[in-house]
């Protein structure tokens, strides 16, 4: 199977649990303080996963990317040699 396909499955999934915990959290089935930390955290951490993912996917598109450099060199006409 393709590494973005299960990236992009990966990702659904931990954005339909981030919902549902959303979700619970705004729909005042929380009956305690302990339960409510529970979720907020588990809210962040798949929050912070998701942001790594795109992060990894950003960093893999860029080096990805064919272009041209082009060494122009010390623009100022002098030799970049310390003596």
């Amino acid at each position: 199977m393709d590494d973005l396909i299960i990236i992009d499955k990966l990702k659904r999934r931990i954005n339909a649990t981030l919902k549902s915990i959303q979700d619970s959290m705004m729909g005042g089935s929380i009956d305690n303080m302990e339960k409510y930390k529970y979720l907020f955290g588990q809210a962040q951490a798949y929050q912070i996963v998701l942001q790594e993912i795109s992060n990894l996917l950003n960093n893999k598109e860029q080096n990805d990317e064919k272009g041209n450099v082009i060494d122009i060199g010390n623009t100022k006409g002098g030799s970049s040699e310390t003596h």
